[in-house]
């Protein structure tokens, strides 16, 4: 049966030569990692302090957070509490209306995509210029990131070469990256002079300062908070850590987990507003107490949103962002999805082969995998499972439990080894369309041993 994600995935890989330069590039970055770990000889030390640091902040987050909010305050921010994503999107709208903002400029927050900002300011007549590169590209064609450090990594320079002729007025059939780059920095440059407020993420909050820390490769957040006197920041409370002797092990990692840097070009702490500005921080739950509460999928929790799950992800690399029915992709993404809401998002599950390599490279070491597979035992409980894979998990269960039925089977395999091609490779064998079926062999194990242990 053929799901959503299958589907999508299907009509990404039409696109051979963009399929392929997908899995090639992401690849590249998977490997850039692997190098550059291997350079720090204390490289899983750091992935289980990551581990164990994020295990003991999920489980003080009322502690942390309240030590956050109590310096932050200290520090001259104003700290605000939203429950859900409604509350998030409404708390900010109240503080720029309250300002009169009309323009308004946000650095990358998959917060942001998550409870969709965007689109609730821009309903109440406020204009919203993303200042990230990748996403401010994705914003023009009107389409979400496929990735969530790399958001525009399935978008080739020859598409964006005709999208900044049309928006930007560059010249046509000129796809120079140098020259896309310094266009779009002009560009921008006007966005960042005409805000009158700016928004940040934050990658990390520290519980000790009342500091909120931002990493980026482009330093787009920096412009947008150097301009207006108006900054809000605003993050998902599981991105609270104990002490910047914390944030360091964080920060070690992330950047060369996500991108194969030793760090970012960029890692920038917002601490205090601006002489004669305000500075405002918005600390969000929208399901992630629920996601505490739940031993089975509570390491989910550990994620430092680095991307390295999909950059190894063999289904990911191959099937593209767009394929999946949540907004985050990837290994992370199905599991995330899941925990949202099962019935509506079951069908990405299916996009794993469980190969672990997801766990194996995560720098906080989230079980992603083992997630999947638990998902995976709840689909019939939810009444989602596949029926044809009941249907051939039940006929491999009666043919394994009747050792007749099985050794008659062994003999019988070899004659599909002569049947007409048709009759093999038809609608039914979903594994032919891809590959080409094994040859059986004419003497089974079971005999090979046979005969062997008579010898």
């Amino acid at each position: 049966m053929s799901t959503k994600h299958s589907i999508a995935a299907e009509k990404f890989q039409e696109n051979r030569e963009l399929a392929s330069w997908h899995d090639q590039t992401l690849w590249m970055v998977r490997a850039k990692r692997d190098k550059i770990s291997k350079e720090v000889p204390e490289w899983e030390k750091l992935r289980d302090m990551a581990c164990a640091i994020k295990q003991y902040s999920n489980s003080h987050l009322d502690l942390l957070l309240q030590e956050f909010e109590k310096n932050a305050i200290a520090n001259g921010a104003h700290v605000y509490w939203a429950k859900d994503a409604d509350e998030y999107c409404s708390i900010i709208h109240h503080i720029l209306e309250g300002h009169h903002v009309k323009h308004f400029i946000k650095s990358k927050s998959m917060l942001a995509e998550e409870c969709g900002l965007n689109e609730y300011l821009e309903e109440k007549g406020i204009e919203v210029v993303e200042s990230d590169l990748g996403e401010r590209i994705l914003q023009l064609m009107h389409k979400r990131p496929s990735h969530i450090v790399m958001p525009a990594i399935h978008i080739k320079k020859e598409e964006i070469g005709e999208l900044f002729v049309k928006e930007m007025g560059t010249e046509p059939g000129n796809n120079d990256q140098t020259y896309l780059t310094h266009a779009a920095r002009k560009n921008l440059r006007h966005k960042f002079i005409e805000a009158e407020a700016a928004m940040t993420g934050a990658n990390f909050a520290v519980a000790s300062t009342g500091e909120c820390v931002v990493c980026t490769n482009e330093g787009n957040a920096d412009m947008g908070t150097s301009q207006p006197k108006l900054q809000i920041t605003a993050f998902g409370m599981e991105k609270i850590v104990p002490d910047r002797d914390a944030l360091g092990v964080f920060t070690r990692l992330l950047a060369r987990s996500g991108t194969g840097q030793p760090i970012t070009t960029y890692t920038s702490h917002y601490r205090k507003p601006r002489k004669g500005g305000e500075l405002h921080i918005i600390i969000v739950d929208n399901g992630r107490s629920r996601i505490l509460a739940d031993p089975d999928h509570v390491k989910t929790l550990n994620c430092l949103r680095c991307g390295a799950c999909m950059n190894t992800c063999p289904v990911y690399r191959r099937s593209g962002g767009y394929s999946y029915t949540y907004f985050i992709p990837g290994p992370i993404g199905i599991n995330l999805g899941m925990l949202k809401a099962p019935l509506h998002y079951y069908d990405n599950v299916s996009a794993c082969s469980l190969c672990h390599s997801c766990q194996n490279v995560c720098p906080a070491k989230v079980d992603l995998a083992d997630q999947i597979y638990r998902w995976r035992q709840k689909l019939h409980g939810l009444g989602v499972a596949s029926s044809s894979k009941k249907y051939l998990s039940g006929g491999m269960k009666m043919l394994m439990e009747h050792p007749h039925l099985f050794n008659l089977a062994l003999k019988s395999a070899p004659i599909a080894n002569a049947l007409p091609h048709w009759m093999v490779y038809n609608g039914l064998n979903d594994w032919g369309k891809e590959h080409e079926m094994p040859e059986f062999v004419k003497e089974s194990f079971n005999e090979m041993w046979k005969n062997n242990k008579v010898k």
